[in-house]
């Protein structure tokens, strides 16, 4: 395993408010890679405004988000569309200002989505882990289309002493979620989480991973009305070995 690195953690907005056991569970994993671990203040990095066309508030979002996550090794996200805005997309926007656009592809250079950096940059290929469940694995879009995470969880959930991965019908096909879109085609989304859930329910696991908490609050909400018992979980609270520190998303608390 490679040396000691200084990590950013990029928390992203919805582990803050809807699931901090994320959060803490990244650091565990982090921490296990022989990284050390700091959360710099922070807000959004920026997507909503990006998505919905305010490029101005998009602007000034990522100019804070450079300037707090400079100097680190690497910056860190459990989240492949936080962690692709601050990849692909800052340096689309700052294409017009070289000075920036030179420090959106230098912060672009080091940031990584929390699974493939422990995958592919840390060279961990096994997690002291145990769920005793029958798993499937639904492939969140910016992470599998940006950042090309795809076999990354599924090699580290092969550790997992007690996991079966039974692969999910259509696991590459967008949830509904899709940030924004589900505000401004809510028909067109729930069609999608409908679908999406009967290919989960089909597959008889008895929980569904991913790595990106919108997909997995959008998949929850829809489990959760249609009766389903199927629990839902972020994959590094899995990983971490914290499955017991919280009840599966959309569950009541505790």
């Amino acid at each position: 395993m490679p040396g000691p690195a200084r990590i950013a953690l990029l928390v992203t907005c919805l582990v803050d408010l809807f699931r901090p056991s994320i959060g803490f569970a990244a650091v565990k994993l982090l921490e296990q890679a022989g990284c050390t671990v700091e959360v710099p203040a922070q807000t959004c990095c920026g997507q909503p405004a990006y998505n919905s066309g305010d490029k101005t508030d998009a602007k000034a979002i990522a100019r804070q988000v450079i300037a707090a996550f400079s100097g680190y090794d690497y910056v860190v996200a459990p989240s492949g569309s936080c962690a692709g805005m601050l990849r692909v997309h800052y340096p689309e926007m700052f294409a017009d200002e070289p000075a920036m656009l030179a420090q959106a592809q230098e912060l672009a250079s080091r940031t990584y989505e929390l699974v493939a950096f422990l995958a592919d940059v840390r060279g961990m290929e096994k997690v002291a882990a145990r769920w005793k469940r029958r798993v499937t694995y639904h492939d969140a879009c910016s992470g599998l289309r940006e950042l090309g995470v795809k076999q990354q969880p599924r090699k580290l959930l092969a550790s997992v002493d007690g996991l079966q991965l039974t692969e999910l019908p259509g696991a590459e096909v967008c949830c509904g979620f899709g940030g924004t879109f589900c505000i401004k085609y809510p028909e067109i989304s729930d069609k999608m989480v409908t679908d999406k859930a009967a290919d989960i329910a089909a597959t008889g696991a008895d929980a569904v991973l991913a790595g990106d908490l919108g997909c997995l609050l959008n998949i929850a909400g829809k489990l959760s009305r249609r009766g389903s018992k199927v629990e839902v979980r972020h994959v590094a609270e899995v990983l971490a070995d914290m499955t017991a520190d919280a009840p599966p998303i959309g569950a009541p608390a505790r």
